[in-house]
């Protein structure tokens, strides 16, 4: 039974946390948390999918829980959380594929399926072509991956953060 709480409640924080980040952002940065190009700080937490698997439907459910109480397009709240629910899963799936410790592979995912799904999902709602929109969705999710996820899971891992909170 503590294995199934702990799980929830972990769930649960990171629900509540991507959504309180993504909502601060586009308070602080209007319109930066959305649309074709997009750089959401709060995507660097997809990282925590390395160290436990209760990331996975916490990510999907903040993903979730942001786009119903922001107005975002009625599509994404399907889409956008398909997304992140595939990214998050491929990420907990190749964590142990590193090149020399780095998780490269994982950090990727965020890219290919938001880049796939959320760029189809803005061609056929605004336009502007798929090419053009999955390319510029994955190049925001690999700026924030690759600088603020790399430095999240490096901070977790030498800080010893990842078993202590996780383990």
């Amino acid at each position: 039974m503590r294995k199934n709480t702990r799980f929830l409640i972990h769930s649960a924080m990171i629900a509540a946390l991507y959504m309180v980040l993504t909502h601060l952002q586009n308070l602080i940065f209007p319109d930066s948390t959305s649309f074709v190009i997009q750089f959401r700080a709060s995507e660097a937490l997809c990282v925590l999918a390395f160290f436990t698997p209760a990331a996975v439907p916490g990510l999907t459910l903040g993903t979730l829980l942001f786009n119903i109480t922001f107005p975002a397009l009625p599509l994404d709240f399907l889409l956008g959380s398909l997304a992140t629910l595939l990214a998050a899963l491929c990420m907990h799936k190749s964590r142990a594929l590193t090149l020399k410790g780095y998780p490269l592979v994982g950090l990727l995912m965020p890219a290919l399926w938001n880049g796939l799904i959320v760029g189809w999902e803005l061609a056929v709602v605004i336009g502007g072509g798929f090419v053009y929109n999955a390319v510029t969705v994955a190049l925001g999710e690999l700026a924030v991956l690759l600088s603020l996820g790399s430095a999240l899971y490096y901070a977790l891992r030498i800080r010893g953060l990842d078993k202590k909170l996780f383990g």
